[in-house]
């Protein structure tokens, strides 16, 4: 009798014990997301929409090109940014500034960039596409197996239900951005001990790291099919 209730009680601490680890994990994830976010906000420089045209001439030349691929170090089309959440933009090129996303072009561009820059820039690009916006969800719904893959990683609980209404400004829209760019960044989480391709982002790692590059290319391809609000908005790349 006394043997069968410590075998119980054993096991009803051991299942709390685990409960306990979950939790705390889940806190500190929190925690962490947490600091990154406020950290972003306390930074944060009120962007001016007219100054961030002026200063975008550096990056028509990739980004207002419909089609322009980038060569090195991946062959990808580049990203659409007309139409990007403005505060997913001023985080990327803190990234790349900072060495957390490599890639040397963007590493040389960011650094030549103040806050100020950075925030202008975001402001001019987060309005350029104009007022668009797509249903609440899909303009057409995942495959089974690509809707299996997407629910493992959670994806819609951070970038919305429809893909391009992030819960958080800090995130990006994906929905109908270039799936060869959704799979190289996908990926690039998963890179490590590279000094020109790959990210540094904890969870999103976590969550990379669950899928093959066949997964992941199956998720890019069907983001990249769907209807966003990103647009490539063709400009001169000389100006008077």
């Amino acid at each position: 009798m006394l043997s069968r209730l410590f075998k119980s009680a054993s096991a009803r601490a051991a299942r709390a014990a685990v409960r306990v680890s979950a939790v705390s994990a889940v806190s500190a994830a929190l925690w962490v997301a947490g600091v990154s976010l406020s950290t972003t906000a306390q930074a944060q420089v009120t962007g001016n929409v007219q100054a961030g045209e002026g200063k975008a001439a550096m990056c028509i030349g990739c980004h207002g090109i419909p089609g322009y691929q980038n060569s090195f170090p991946e062959i990808h089309r580049v990203p659409m940014i007309s139409g990007q959440s403005q505060q997913y933009l001023v985080n990327a090129l803190v990234a790349y500034q900072k060495g957390d996303r490599r890639h040397p072009s963007m590493r040389g561009i960011a650094g030549s960039l103040t806050e100020q820059d950075m925030a202008d820039l975001a402001a001019f690009y987060a309005q350029q596409a104009g007022n668009i916006s797509v249903a609440e969800t899909p303009s057409r719904p995942a495959p089974p197996a690509v809707a299996a893959l997407l629910d493992r990683g959670a994806c819609a609980s951070c970038h919305g239900a429809n893909f391009s209404k992030p819960l958080d400004p800090s995130y990006p829209k994906i929905g109908g951005q270039h799936a060869d760019y959704l799979f190289v960044a996908l990926r690039s989480y998963t890179v490590q001990g590279n000094n020109v391709i790959g990210r540094n982002n904890g969870i999103m790692a976590g969550i990379a790291a669950q899928y093959t590059p066949a997964e992941l290319r199956a998720m890019a391809n069907y983001l990249g099919s769907i209807e966003g609000e990103l647009r490539v908005v063709p400009q001169p790349r000389f100006r008077k």
